[in-house]
């Protein structure tokens, strides 16, 4: 499959430009990133923008495009890849040798000044985002604007995936050591000293941690798309009701639960009485632009976000579940070798078996262990 053809992006690219050049955006550069609306690392089919604008599907990243230019930064990793994959409309920019700007310096140094460069603001995190502003506003009178619907998207049309609607599923107090209800308290005991009132959450990891709950919304990742808010009075999970069934429900009792977009109407309603009390929320770091505007700069502190020391510090229920999923994979991993040994010496398996066959047959084994919920990643064989 590497050898295919690279992916044609000349109509791709040309809409996306007449998109730029309307009146109703009047941008001359777009930003595609690789990230979700929640800095993660994998993301969801849905998500995959960059891939589908340039044709390169490699896990890091970014396309600018410009009225008369297309260009990929990435990295060693995938300079082979991308050039394979990407057609004559783009330029590969090999991000680490010499001369080579990164995206955010080809925007603010090698564009005309004055140049409006437009991203969707869900897609990189308030530093990026401000940062990147001050640096355009200082050359002439060039812009980073926030264009609320995604521009790729709008081209991807009705072929793009839609959100995942997968249940998520209660992760039981007997695997998590501790109950929602504690963590949420133990978060909370933390205000006083970081100077808040509450904190936004937009980590998915994160989010999945402090509620017990689980996902499958991107592979090989337990996680789901929610944002939540937990502020001194109340718990908010903001998800897709499509989501939930009458089990998750129970256990989220007492936590409002809100649709996933609506985060962004509700904390600019908070803003107001943030503004009167004087007071801040905290967000982590990979709260996006979009949240934090949203908020307000003067209403937010942006930094780590505590849950992440929490999560890190693992409790003995989850220390011993670390050890007890090791054993189990041990024993996957043993029974394994000792069928492709056989394989190789006795069945002939040098002629007939792929790298393909014998990695479905690892996870044949692995899923009859008990408790397998699936891969961590996709099989690398070789």
């Amino acid at each position: 499959d590497d050898m295919a053809a690279p992916v044609n992006t000349t109509d791709r690219l040309k809409e996306l430009r007449q998109l730029m050049a309307s009146p109703k955006y009047n941008v001359t550069a777009y930003v595609v990133p690789s990230e979700d609306a929640h800095q993660s690392e994998y993301v969801a089919a849905c998500d995959e923008r960059r891939p589908f604008i340039s044709g390169f599907d490699g896990s890091a990243g970014c396309a600018v495009i410009t009225m008369d230019a297309a260009s990929m930064f990435t990295d060693g990793r995938y300079f082979l890849q991308a050039r394979q994959q990407m057609d004559d409309n783009w330029t590969l920019m090999k991000r680490g040798l010499p001369g080579v700007p990164t995206w955010q310096e080809y925007l603010t140094d090698h564009l005309p000044a004055g140049t409006r460069v437009g991203i969707d603001p869900t897609l990189l995190s308030a530093a990026e985002g401000n940062s990147l502003k001050r640096a355009l506003n200082a050359r002439g009178n060039g812009d980073l604007v926030a264009i609320e619907e995604n521009l790729v998207d709008i081209v991807w049309g009705s072929q793009r995936p839609s959100r995942p609607q997968d249940k998520v599923f209660v992760h039981d107090v007997k695997y998590a050591g501790e109950s929602h209800a504690d963590k949420i308290t133990r978060v909370r005991a933390g205000f006083e000293g970081l100077g808040t009132d509450g904190l936004v959450v937009a980590a998915l990891d994160e989010i999945a941690w402090l509620f017990n709950l689980r996902g499958s919304d991107i592979d090989y990742n337990p996680v789901f798309f929610a944002y939540a808010l937990v502020t001194k009075d109340d718990v908010t999970l903001y998800i897709d009701d499509v989501k939930l069934d009458s089990g998750t429900r129970s256990h989220l009792q007492g936590i409002k639960t809100r649709p996933y977009s609506a985060i962004f109407g509700e904390l600019d309603e908070l803003a107001a009485t943030l503004v009167q009390s004087k007071r801040k929320l905290l967000a982590g770091n990979n709260a996006s632009w979009a949240l934090v505007k949203a908020l307000g700069e003067d209403n937010v502190k942006v930094d780590k976000s505590p849950i992440t020391m929490l999560k890190a510090l693992k409790n003995p229920t989850e220390l011993e579940g670390m050890r007890q999923c090791h054993i189990r994979d041990g024993a996957a991993m043993a029974n394994y070798f000792g069928w492709l040994e056989h394989e190789l010496l006795f069945n002939g398996g040098h002629l007939r078996l792929s790298e393909v066959d014998v990695a479905d047959k690892l996870e044949e084994l692995r899923r009859a262990q008990e408790h397998c919920v699936g891969l961590s990643f996709d099989t690398i064989s070789s």
